[in-house]
């Protein structure tokens, strides 16, 4: 290489990691797989009615799921919170207060991330390693913030839009006709008023494991 192209390069090099640009492949959307693994994950909770229906759910068909938690939440019911830990599903942070974190500074994206790390720990003794943020808005600022604290920034494949109160029969088949190895599926386990997931799940579930499919959590699913 020239002298010209090196120094090139270099100032290049010092370019990127000055302005803290990162790849879109930082953050988990799906996982590419042979293998008909699909992982079911829950934000915004927990939930004092919802979450716990959700876990009874699952713990019927022996399936684990990771929950996406807003550390308010898990302040406010830190017992729903131990039980999911308690039935051997994954926690994820979701962050404290449900804010985009699009117009954050970082300092305050540190935070959302730590406080909520911090009211998970104290509850369950587990640290948090996946980021979900808030409707899947994050911008270089976030992916900064998240990799210098060990996280993985986690998205989905699949949205079932369950916290616009989608019919459950319109979840159902659009997740059953969607459905691929390798899928993040987006439910809600906090949502106001009726919630339709737990009715899909009660459809989308056997049937998905009488077609072949396991669930696995999403840390699972990414070091498959």
């Amino acid at each position: 290489m020239s002298t010209k192209k090196l120094l090139i390069a270099v100032i290049m090099a010092v370019f990127i990691l000055s302005t803290n640009i990162y790849a879109e492949s930082d953050v988990v959307y799906s996982m590419h797989t042979n293998d008909k693994k699909i992982a079911l994950t829950f934000d915004d909770g927990p939930h004092p009615r919802y979450t716990l229906e959700i876990l009874d759910i699952l713990a019927e068909y022996d399936v684990k799921a990771t929950f996406f938690t807003i550390g308010q939440n898990v302040d406010l019911y830190s017992d729903v919170v131990k039980a999911e830990f308690d039935a051997g599903h994954e926690i994820g942070n979701h962050t404290y207060s449900h804010s985009n974190m699009k117009y954050l500074s970082e300092e305050s994206i540190y935070n959302e991330i730590i406080d909520t790390e911090s009211t998970i720990y104290s509850n369950t003794s587990y640290k948090t390693k996946l980021l979900r943020p808030p409707e899947g808005m994050y911008c270089d600022a976030v992916k900064k913030v998240a990799d210098e604290n060990d996280y993985k920034i986690v998205c989905w494949s699949i949205d079932t839009l369950d916290w616009a109160h989608t019919p459950e029969s319109e979840i159902i088949n659009n997740v059953l006709t969607s459905v691929k190895g390798g899928d993040i599926i987006l439910f809600h386990d906090y949502v106001s008023g009726r919630s339709t997931t737990i009715e899909a799940l009660k459809v989308i579930i056997p049937t998905l494991l009488n077609e072949g499919y396991s669930f696995v959590t999403v840390s699972e699913l990414i070091n498959s």
